[in-house]
């Protein structure tokens, strides 16, 4: 039987802009981490989380990408990257990506073609409702306190953002969409990488109905709704039973693709419920590897 590296595993998250700059324009680079690569392994890591460093216009810190197969500038080139997991896995050290696939940026070219026209190739990767309906619930922008829904002229419709307005969601049930993004994790699979950070991962499918979210009594974060349609619809598993089909089953000849088997799928569910982080293993161990246990934040502390 295989080890599972990731079960007793040390992960070490670094978001890149402030971790290490090495070339001293103030930012931190690539070339930054690769530099600590001994001095994180001397701590005792074993794997890396690095956040996003993918071409952003950085209207969330990353975590609005421009590019999910690119590297942007201010963090180096791909050979810079190619250097990092090539010295990382010399160590003996894993590299485990955030995968941001609830939303792209709004600058993505794909949701500047979607945007367009109804009749574009990508407006349907997105979630979208007819201006003359009106907002069609009532649905929050988790950072801008206002409506989720925010309109786009050029076609006549609100486009759905929980994040921010610069944050277009997808839509997780359109299969191009899907099969895009699994091809975007055999791409970074064959250059190496070990696995995933799913940002937001129980949040990629919606209430088909799009129905308003019953009241509640808690304001912040939850802005006196119980999210019981925009967040954490099961139609997740489905998605997450062909992530797993991907990391386990596909291989790659390059030379440092990482192995089917030993790539893991890390999950963070969108509440602070332990059964939702159950959830998210499957029935049959046949979903994500590992998930977020957000339960402790409810807990009373006293140092």
């Amino acid at each position: 039987m295989a080890i599972l590296w990731w079960r007793d595993a040390v992960f070490y998250q670094i978001y890149p802009w402030s971790f290490k700059d090495s070339n001293g324009d103030g930012i931190g680079d690539l070339e930054g981490i690769r530099s600590k690569l001994e001095y994180l392994s001397w701590l005792g890591v074993d794997a890396l989380w690095i956040s996003p460093f993918f071409p952003s216009p950085m209207k969330d810190f990353g975590y609005d990408i421009a590019d999910y197969r690119a590297i942007d500038p201010r963090f180096g080139t791909m050979d810079d990257f190619i250097a990092l997991i090539g010295e990382a896995k010399a160590r003996g050290l894993k590299v485990v990506l955030d995968l941001v696939a609830n939303h792209s940026s709004d600058q993505h070219p794909w949701f500047v073609d979607a945007r367009s026209s109804k009749q574009s190739p990508h407006h349907d990767w997105y979630i979208w409702s007819p201006r003359q309906k009106g907002r069609p619930n009532n649905w929050k922008a988790l950072f801008e306190l206002k409506s989720a829904w925010h309109l786009n002229e050029q076609t006549d419709e609100f486009y759905l953002g929980t994040f921010t307005k610069h944050q277009p969601e997808f839509d997780w049930r359109n299969p191009e969409l899907r099969a895009e993004f699994y091809d975007i994790m055999l791409f970074w699979y064959g250059l190496g990488v070990d696995g995933f950070r799913l940002d937001v991962a129980t949040a990629y499918t919606k209430d088909p109905a799009l129905r308003s979210n019953p009241p509640s009594f808690v304001a912040i974060p939850d802005f006196f709704q119980r999210h019981l349609y925009d967040r954490n619809h099961p139609d997740y598993h489905g998605i997450f039973k062909e992530m797993r089909s991907v990391a386990d089953t596909k291989a790659s000849t390059k030379p440092l693709a990482s192995l089917p088997g030993q790539r893991v799928l890390i999950g963070e569910p969108h509440g602070q419920s332990l059964e939702l982080s159950a959830s998210c293993y499957g029935r049959s161990d046949d979903e994500l590897h590992l998930a977020f246990n957000f339960e402790f934040l409810d807990q009373i502390w006293d140092a």
